[in-house]
């Protein structure tokens, strides 16, 4: 398959991954529904792979947040003052950290940190041959490795979620009244006026997906390494960008599809 797949040329190399990696998504989703349903989940090594990427995306997550929380109340107060829309700012914060930036923030989170983290992992294990004595033991790998760091992202970009969400918002609060001289009464009035239950759940219902794309794309790379310790730094490399640009496109389609299917007060 190796010899096969080189004779390709970029493009048909491309085509040949993408389909190699929608096959192991599937597989990997179907272990991970049959794992919860009969029971079968390897409970401590989720829970250990939980707890490692929260502790490992968590500050760097609120880090950018903060920042940005800023960065959009200074924008959208010194544009909202030229325009006379003072009292708007909420529906704007809302519009951009709720719908936009925390489901993207907690999913690079995950891809670039907690990604790259199951990448190094599985490459190594991969090139040490733990993998094939694995196999060779009638162990799946997908079930035993694969599916428990699928579950632990997607569970850490969830709750991510909605703590970049309370961060950003509240720095964006924070910057509007102490700063900008703001009321937060107005601030929070359109917020609230602008911002449902429903856009809170379609943020968290992206930030899942974001978060499963993530770690499928990383868990896919880690298990097709080559070429020893320097194809397991290739292949973290190559796994980080292509779930970035995974996260994005998805991004734009489902922007669009949860606007058509999740009703909501403000549009995302």
């Amino acid at each position: 398959m190796t010899s096969a797949t080189t004779e390709r040329g970029p493009l048909g190399r491309a085509v040949f991954e993408a389909g190699d990696l929608l096959a192991f998504s599937w597989y990997t989703l179907r272990a991970l529904v049959t794992a919860l349903a009969k029971g079968k989940l390897p409970l401590r090594e989720t829970i250990t792979q939980l707890w490692f990427m929260a502790s490992v995306t968590t500050v760097p997550a609120i880090l950018v947040m903060i920042p940005f929380g800023v960065a959009v109340a200074l924008n959208v107060g010194s544009l909202a003052a030229q325009i006379g829309a003072d009292a708007y700012g909420g529906a704007i914060v809302a519009f951009l950290i709720i719908g936009q930036a925390a489901p993207l923030v907690c999913a690079l989170m995950i891809a670039g940190v907690g990604g790259s983290a199951i990448t190094a992992d599985l490459g190594a294990r991969k090139i040490r041959e733990e993998i094939d004595a694995l196999e060779v033991m009638g162990v799946s790998t997908i079930s035993r490795l694969v599916v428990p760091r699928v579950l632990a992202a997607v569970a850490v970009t969830v709750l991510l979620g909605a703590l970049v969400m309370v961060v950003g918002i509240g720095a964006s609060l924070a910057f509007h009244v102490y700063v900008l001289d703001g009321t937060p009464g107005s601030f929070l009035g359109t917020l609230t006026q602008f911002a449902s239950v429903s856009d809170f759940v379609s943020a968290e219902l992206k930030a899942a997906i974001f978060g499963l794309l993530a770690a499928l794309v990383a868990g896919y790379k880690g298990l097709t390494v080559k070429a020893g310790p320097q194809g397991v730094g290739n292949a973290v490399n190559e796994a980080v960008v292509l779930a970035f640009i995974v996260v994005f496109l998805a991004n734009a389609v489902i922007s669009q599809l949860f606007g058509l299917i999740v009703p909501a007060k403000g549009e995302y």
